[in-house]
């Protein structure tokens, strides 16, 4: 029967259901029919705590095994099949093609000659510069404390030489 042959009933003549999940459609008849059982919850636990759903993550050898799964790929449709497998959308699986080229160019990419640098030597080194800075500059003051002191000692040598001639010149 195509869709003008359907017989048309007037809507007073519509039966109405006492169920309230027969009106709701096909949608909710498995919710609310009345020999449908309510969804077990297991006893002692806190209805009033929602379980928060974890982030998956993967494995650079999943990641590996998947992108090579991929490639295997020839027939439409295959990868789409894969993925829903896998649980991986296909953004991850441009995300992970994009970071094995950049590893691969930074595998191929010409290295630095002579000695590596240990993070740790250089922390080590930038401390032994600033200790040596900070030593110069001490080494500056303590120059010009010895020089004012010498000049200090000059200075009560001759008030002490000028106090004795003048109480020799006033007897």
């Amino acid at each position: 029967m195509t869709i003008n042959q359907q017989s048309k009933v007037p809507m007073h003549a519509v039966k109405v259901s006492a169920d309230p999940g027969a009106s709701q459609g096909a949608r909710r008849a498995t919710e609310d029919a009345p020999g449908s059982a309510p969804p077990a919850i297991p006893p002692g636990s806190d209805s009033e705590v929602v379980a928060r759903a974890r982030r998956r993550t993967f494995s650079n050898a999943n990641k590996r095994r998947i992108l090579q799964a991929t490639e295997l790929c020839t027939k439409p449709g295959e990868i789409g099949a894969l993925m829903r497998r896998e649980g991986v959308y296909s953004s991850s699986l441009s995300t992970w093609r994009r970071q094995r080229e950049a590893a691969e160019l930074a595998a191929l990419a010409p290295q630095r000659r002579g000695p590596k640098v240990d993070a740790a030597a250089r922390v080590d080194a930038l401390h032994i510069a600033q200790l040596t800075r900070e030593r110069d500059k001490l080494r500056v003051e303590l120059d010009k404390a010895r020089l004012v002191i010498e000049v200090q000692k000059k200075l009560a040598a001759l008030l002490g030489l000028l106090a004795t001639d003048d109480k020799r010149g006033s007897t």
